[in-house]
């Protein structure tokens, strides 16, 4: 076989690879923590997350005016499932969308407000709307501390709070 069909066949079974499993490249990247605790004021301060899912993440909210949130901490969706989430809510539910632009041109599912108007399908103001790289920080945080991690432990919650804290005396150690 020449070079260049060797050269052809390498490259055609390294795109395949991606193809049959597209997490080889994302698991060898790190996430930088600083973008982590970017994500993690977002989800407590700017977006208020925590209003609607608790502040552990797991659906157990403190204010009985907002609406229930999932428990995201037993949820197994992927990261990107996790932004298309946060970028474009979940219409006919109370998960808003924090991209301002999600439903005027087609962006999300493939739909613009004329289309949920036309559905019946409502969507839940959010509280703020996030650039993408904010939207990316806060699936970060929520990946690293949150999605799947299970019911909130004693470790967890100081590893969550990055100290002990008076919200983690109760939990199971």
């Amino acid at each position: 076989m020449s070079k260049q069909k060797n050269q052809i066949l390498a490259s055609f079974l390294m795109v395949l690879a991606y193809a049959v499993c597209p997490s080889m490249g994302a698991q060898a990247q790190s996430v930088d923590p600083a973008d982590i605790a970017a994500g993690e004021r977002l989800f407590h301060r700017d977006a208020h997350c925590q209003a609607c899912h608790g502040w552990a993440g797991d659906g157990h909210k403190m204010d009985n005016q907002m609406p229930d949130g999932a428990d995201l901490r037993a949820s197994t969706l992927d990261r990107q499932n996790v932004i298309t989430t946060i970028k474009c809510g979940r219409p006919g539910t109370d998960m808003p969308a924090f991209d301002k632009f999600a439903y005027s041109d087609g962006r999300c599912y493939g739909l613009k407000q004329a289309d949920l108007t036309a559905r019946q399908l409502t969507m839940f103001d959010p509280p703020a709307t996030l650039a993408p790289n904010e939207i990316g920080y806060l699936a970060d945080f929520l990946m690293a501390k949150v999605i799947g991690k299970g019911p909130m432990n004693h470790a967890q919650c100081v590893d969550f709070w990055g100290k002990e804290d008076e919200t983690c005396a109760d939990l199971p150690k």
